[in-house]
């Protein structure tokens, strides 16, 4: 067991989709709550599907709370996150935390688009493609406009957790997606862009091979989305990354 003052502290972690991913990293979390490295009030798995791989473990014991929710994406966070908006000033209550999926879309960015267009109705709300970033090996543009973009040009371990020394090129991890988002708004502003942010929603390895982010993280871009748009039109750089890889988004803003 991990002494109290190292264990880490949860309110609520979501996890999104109840399939192989979210049925894996359900089970990691409760490995680490039991060896004492991570504490949590309730989880969350959020899969449309009633009969999701984790709708058939759900009732395996747990040290925590344990609930499917039976829903779309959207309407979920559109709720929950709303919520959590409600409250990011509560400086008392346990952080929550989001654990994405490899395969989901870009969540969180559909999330402050949705924002800015109730908080704006007759303002134009629009995504707009970010010219490919320098300095990053692979990237593709998905049909939505999304740049996708990654450091590994190779296939990456199943549940890889990033660490210091990559485990496929058996050298040092030399790179970061974070800073490379930064460089690549610099880029864009020296070429003339008006983009503002960017926000980034770095998905890090917390317990047990578990990556998360924190969701006071993604109510604080809505905050920065309607800070900036204040002034007048602009565009905010959206990335959900990691180390190795990412998703960009650029939500635009009229006048």
């Amino acid at each position: 067991m991990l002494p109290l003052a190292e264990q880490q502290h949860y309110g609520t972690i979501v996890i999104v989709g109840g399939g192989c991913y979210g049925s894996y990293y359900l089970r990691q979390l409760g490995r680490a709550a039991r060896a004492g490295a991570l504490a949590a009030e309730r989880v969350l798995i959020v899969d449309r599907d009633a009969r999701c791989r984790v709708a058939a473990e759900i009732g395996a014991s747990a040290p925590f709370e344990v609930s499917l929710v039976r829903e779309e994406w959207t309407p979920f966070f559109d709720f929950y996150l709303g919520a959590a908006a409600s409250r990011l000033s509560d400086e008392a209550l346990a952080p929550d935390a989001i654990v994405p999926s490899p395969l989901m879309p870009h969540l969180m960015y559909e999330w402050l688009a949705r924002r800015a267009r109730a908080r704006w109705p007759a303002r134009a709300i629009e995504s707009r493609p970010l010219d490919a970033p320098s300095g990053i090996p692979w990237q593709r543009r998905g049909d939505d406009g999304t740049q996708y973009v990654s450091f590994a040009e190779w296939i990456c371990p199943v549940n890889c957790i990033e660490p210091a020394l990559c485990p496929a090129t058996r050298g040092e991890r030399s790179w970061s997606m974070p800073p490379a988002v930064l460089a690549a708004t610099d880029e864009a502003r020296q070429k003339g862009r008006n983009l503002a942010g960017p926000v980034i929603f770095h998905c890090q390895h917390r317990v047990y091979g578990v990556g998360m982010f924190d969701t006071r993280d993604v109510v604080a871009g809505d905050v920065l989305v309607q800070r900036v748009a204040e002034g007048g039109a602009v565009e905010v750089l959206v990335g959900t990354v990691s180390h190795c890889h990412g998703a960009l988004s650029v939500l635009a803003v009229g006048a």
